[in-house]
Formats: C-alpha cells, structure tokens, sequence
C-alpha cells in the first residue's frame, strides 16, 4: 500500500519522464527541418519553468543542486548553448538552495556548525574549479563528471546502514568544533543524536568538491552527501539538509565566474530560477515526513541517471 508521500514521488517521476520525453521529441522535431516554422519564443520558457518546477522538489529530497540534473537535461534537450546552460546551472542550484535553506535550518535539519567550515573550503575551490572549466573542452567536462558521479552512485549502492551511520567516537577536531546535534525524525517519532568522525579527511575531499562543482557549473549537492553521509558519518538526512545549504554558499562563488565571462542568459535564467525556487519550497515539506530510505534512493536515482547522460554526452553516444 502505498503512503501519501510514495504517491506523491510517484506522480511527480511519472510527470517528470513525460515532460523529458516531450521535449525530446520536440527539441528532435524541431531540427528534423529547417523549412517548418519554430517554436513561439515563449514556449522554451514555460517548459524551462515546468521542469525546473519539478526539479526542484526532487532536488531537495535528494540533497542535489537543481544544477545537476538541470544541466544534462536543458543542455540536451533545449537549443541552447551549453555555456549559457553551465552559468544557469549555478544559478538554479543557487536559487534552489536559497528558497530551501531556511525551511531547513527553521526544521533543525541543517546543521550550521557542519555546514560553514566545509562551506568555507568549498566555495574558495569552486572559484578555481569555475576558471578552469570555462577553459576546458565540453565533451572532457561531461566524460570527468559522468565517471565522477557513476563512482559516487556505486560507493552509495554498496554503503550500508547509511540513513543513521554508527560513529563511535568524534574526532579531535569535530570535537572542538563542535560539531554534533540532534534532530527529531519524523518518521519514527523519535529524537537523533549525531556525531562524526573523520573530519581532516572530510574537509581535504571538499577542496576537490569545490573544484569540480565549479569546472561543470552543477553546484556541490552531488558530492556533500556521500562526504557528510558516508565519510564524515552524519545522519542521511542532515546530510541532505546540510548540503542543501551549502549550496547557498558555495554555488555563489562559482556563479560570479560564470555571470562575469557573460555566460547567462535571462530567458533561460529567470523562469528556471521560479520554478525551482516554488518546487524547493515544496520539497521542503515532503522532506520532513519522507524516510531516510525512500531519499537515499531518490539520491541514487538521480545520480545515476544525471551521471550517465553527461558520460554518454561526452563520449558521443548520447547528443
């Protein structure tokens, strides 16, 4: 029998597979021709606010910027240039994060003490990895992120008792940090105490994060939650709260780079920015009352398949 919730998700995949298929279908129609009349300049918006919308929500469920599935989803499947896709990719993820964060931390689900001194190194790497990414060769940033995020899937798929990792003992510098707390699960009606544990170790892996967030212009959140979840040991949905939140810090950096070299485009930018903003709020909701379970494999879903279409993209396969 399925819960509210479950037929909620389950709507919402089955209208996202449509709209995806639509477009496709579209965008192939489209090209079949040079003779047929294109499209009226406001229907790419309306589609852009319709997916970003749904975006959105799944988004937050599974603690990823809307960049990353935004990316490999309108740079396929929209006539637009993937350099003005890469700079709305940040933005969207940013706009995301701005409308969910405070829902977030007013839930007690996002932990300030976790998230600012990862957010400190990450954000000053995303600046490095933006410069370097606008310098790079499309089809190499689409091979380097599809293998990153398909390991990132694999190390998750094998990881057990991630929704509530055991850490026995904290680290001497989660310890003077203090970086600990508890929060009340919803779904079990009880209170989570947390800690971690392998912190240097956990912030050395964010310096990468923040390189590689900015060289494919798709936010962090596809990286933050195996690093807080699986490393450092933070419950799976602090975790997804957490990098959430981050990404109002980080994604900042990076978008600057983008928004500087002239890489945005308002058409695209600003109906993609509503709807994931409205769909964040949403999600919001739907994560307080979801089980840790169902959002890791959101997560895994999401990853897996942003993954393989930038893989297959960058090899060719896939245009």
């Amino acid at each position: 029998m399925l819960t509210r919730y479950s037929k909620i998700l389950l709507i919402l995949t089955i209208m996202f597979i449509a709209l995806f298929s639509s477009t496709a279908v579209f965008a192939t129609s489209e090209q079949s021709t040079v003779s047929e009349a294109t499209a009226p300049w406001w229907v790419w918006p309306l589609v852009l606010f319709i997916v970003t919308f749904i975006l959105g929500i799944v988004a937050v469920l599974g603690g990823v910027g809307g960049g990353v599935l935004f990316v490999p989803i309108i740079g396929g499947f929209f006539p637009f240039n993937l350099d003005f896709v890469r700079g709305a990719g940040l933005l969207v993820a940013l706009a995301g994060a701005l409308a969910a964060g405070p829902g977030l931390l007013k839930r007690g689900m996002a932990d300030l003490r976790l998230a600012l001194p990862v957010a400190l190194i990450a954000s000053s790497s995303a600046i490095v990895g933006a410069m370097i990414g606008l310098a790079l060769p499309k089809n190499v940033v689409n091979i380097t992120l599809g293998l990153t995020i398909l390991g990132i899937v694999a190390i998750m798929l094998m990881a057990k008792k991630s929704e509530f990792p055991e850490v026995q003992k904290p680290d001497a510098l989660s310890t003077a940090l203090r970086i600990n707390g508890i929060y009340y699960e919803a779904s079990t009606g009880q209170e989570v105490n947390w800690k971690i544990h392998r912190t240097p170790q956990g912030l050395i892996l964010f310096i990468i994060i923040g390189i590689m967030a900015g060289m494919f212009g798709l936010g962090a959140g596809w990286a933050n939650v195996p690093v807080l979840n699986l490393l450092m040991g933070a419950p799976l949905k602090v975790s997804v709260a957490t990098s959430k939140f981050l990404l109002s810090i980080t994604d900042t950096s990076a978008a600057w780079i983008y928004v500087n070299n002239g890489a945005v485009l308002p058409m695209m930018v600003v109906p993609s920015i509503i709807g994931i903003m409205l769909g964040s709020i949403v999600g919001v909701k739907i994560l307080a009352k979801a089980k840790p379970v169902a959002i890791r494999y959101i997560v895994i879903g999401l990853l897996l398949f942003s993954g393989s279409r930038a893989l297959l993209k960058g090899l060719g396969i896939w245009n």
